[in-house]
């Protein structure tokens, strides 16, 4: 366990900008997720704490020690990528010994098999030590390549989008795992996605990333609620926020011209009166897509009633949010 500070890190790729001027502190033991499309700088900042790239400018310190000059190997950190990159021709207990076969961690035998046994439990995967890595289903081969990383203890776990190339089944079920995973071993877990669910699922703080800067930090449940730019309302949430021009309704600040509603603050019973496009029952609650005068808005309403398509609905804005025309919130 570890704590992650960054200082104006910055990283430019000829031209191109991979991350600028981002500061912030992961706390010990933190499951950060970094939030952002693709080119927000996500997997830059993932690389340039792992040491796999060097900055131009700024610092990484990790537990009070400045780690800018060290090697990946000196940082006692463990990646996690996208592909899943095992050894095809080795079981599944030699992938995970592998990293504890390193000459420098020089491990000896009985704690390697110890280790392997641990890590094989806390994943579930003891039924499988013996199999070769090819005879794995993509959840089996995701879950030893986390098992190579959780079997060397080291002080920060990195994770670059290792689920997306799941089916959807298979990510509910490793999201679950992983937050188990973080539970026990009380890690210090730097994630990287552009999957929002994954973000409020799992994270205990966000960090959202634009264009190579860090626009907004906080748990997810700040960032949520307290959106401080249009373009971080938009990160988090689904189905997504609704934005309308500010003069669909009345009573907002000066300066404002947008609002921004939540589809749970889409207040029904009084307002005005929008027209129900289409219904979607899933089950523990209806969404309903509106039009009101030719914008669309989404909101979620009690599952036991019924809404026709064509029929009128009041609507009115609880709690909304409001921007400026730089997108900046208005509080």
């Amino acid at each position: 366990m570890a704590e992650v500070t960054l200082k104006n890190l910055s990283k430019k790729f000829g031209t191109d900008i991979g991350v600028e001027d981002i500061s912030m502190t992961i706390p010990d033991g933190a499951f950060v997720v970094l939030l952002g499309p693709t080119g927000a700088g996500k997997t830059t900042t993932l690389r340039l704490i792992s040491g796999l790239e060097k900055a131009d400018r700024g610092e990484i310190w990790v537990d009070g020690r400045n780690v800018g000059n060290e090697t990946p190997a000196q940082r006692d950190m463990a990646m996690v990528f996208q592909q899943y990159s095992l050894y095809p021709h080795l079981t599944v207990r030699d992938n995970l010994a592998f990293p504890l076969k390193s000459p420098i961690l020089r491990t000896p035998s009985d704690a390697i098999e110890r280790k392997v046994s641990e890590v094989a439990e806390v994943l579930q995967i003891s039924h499988k030590l013996n199999n070769k890595a090819t005879a794995l289903s993509g959840g089996e081969m995701q879950r030893v390549s986390i098992g190579r990383a959780l079997v060397r203890d080291p002080a920060i776990y990195l994770m670059d989008e290792p689920l997306s190339s799941l089916d959807a089944k298979l990510r509910t079920d490793l999201r679950v795992e992983l937050k188990r995973i973080h539970a026990s071993l009380g890690a210090t877990l730097l994630y990287v996605t552009h999957d929002q669910i994954e973000a409020m699922t799992m994270a205990t703080h966000v960090g959202v990333l634009n264009e190579g800067r860090l626009v907004q930090f906080g748990t997810p449940r700040e960032i949520y609620e307290n959106p401080n730019s249009l373009y971080v309302a938009g990160r988090l949430g689904l189905p997504r926020i609704n934005i309308l021009p500010v003069d669909v309704f009345q009573n907002a600040p000066v300066r404002a011209t947008h609002i921004g509603m939540r589809p749970e603050h889409v207040h029904q019973g009084d307002g005005l009166e929008a027209e129900v496009k289409r219904v979607e029952h899933l089950g523990d609650l209806t969404r309903l897509h509106l039009t009101l005068n030719g914008h669309a808005i989404t909101t979620v309403a009690d599952p036991t009633m019924t809404y026709d398509i064509g029929t009128a609905i009041k609507i009115a804005p609880k709690n909304p949010l409001f921007f400026d025309g730089n997108g900046n919130r208005i509080r």
